[in-house]
């Protein structure tokens, strides 16, 4: 599928775009042109430093034009004046709404809980001493539950990717890892499957995740250079 960034006072190259649930990627030219494999009802992310972060369900009118057009906007960072107030501690519980803070969901998340949740009415058979409503059974007959799975995997792995892209600009893996440039997206989605290295992002730990990326350039690198065999 091809497809065409709109922004108005901003670069268009250089463009994430990413198919949650195929992972195929792509970045667009100078004039914000890019091509991804895609079918409808494919969730594609746009991202860039510069940009306002942006998805878009692949509908079937996209897939049979064979295009798609996304407009976007630029991140407004200068500012003339800046007053910050403190509301931190104004929440649902200081407030006694709730007895303990709610847990805040991911979009992923949400339609994952929404189509598994159990329902106390619209009764379709028992699990585990309760109900279960009519839409989860639906959804886990239909197979959209495995979907919606997967979707969330892939969207926990984008957040580590945009985590991973708020720490470190691209010269950092090229000069200091010495990843080529043509390999530096293939290495970050293979850094983001690291278990030690996830931990190091979600603590916030810098010198950590520096030692880690160190040592998965090693590992990378070297698997890159493994001849590959070829039956005969």
């Amino acid at each position: 599928m091809q497809g065409k960034i709109v922004i108005k006072d901003s670069k268009k190259s250089g463009i994430r775009v990413v198919n949650l649930f195929n992972e195929k990627e792509a970045f667009t030219d100078q004039e914000g042109n890019f091509i991804i494999l895609a079918k409808p009802d494919d969730l594609l992310v746009f991202s860039a430093e510069f940009l306002d972060y942006m998805r878009k369900i692949v509908d079937e009118s996209d897939y049979n034009k064979g295009a798609i057009e996304i407009q976007m906007t630029a991140k407004i960072t200068i500012l003339d004046e800046v007053q910050i107030r403190d509301y931190s501690k104004i929440n649902a519980v200081a407030l006694g709404i709730l007895s303990k803070p709610a847990k805040v969901y991911t979009p992923a998340e949400r339609r994952l809980k929404t189509a598994t949740g159990l329902y106390p009415t619209l009764y379709a058979g028992t699990m585990a001493g309760g109900s279960i409503g009519l839409d989860p059974l639906m959804n886990w007959i239909s197979g959209r539950t495995k979907m919606l799975k997967n979707a969330l995997k892939s969207e926990e792995k984008e957040i580590l990717l945009q985590k991973l892209n708020d720490y470190y600009q691209d010269d950092f893996f090229t000069d200091n890892l010495k990843i080529d440039q043509l390999y530096l997206g293939s290495f970050k989605n293979f850094v983001v499957y690291d278990v030690i290295l996830i931990e190091a992002i979600r603590a916030k730990n810098k010198p950590r995740m520096d030692f880690n990326l160190y040592r998965l350039a090693v590992e990378f690198k070297k698997r890159n250079e493994e001849p590959i065999l070829i039956e005969k």
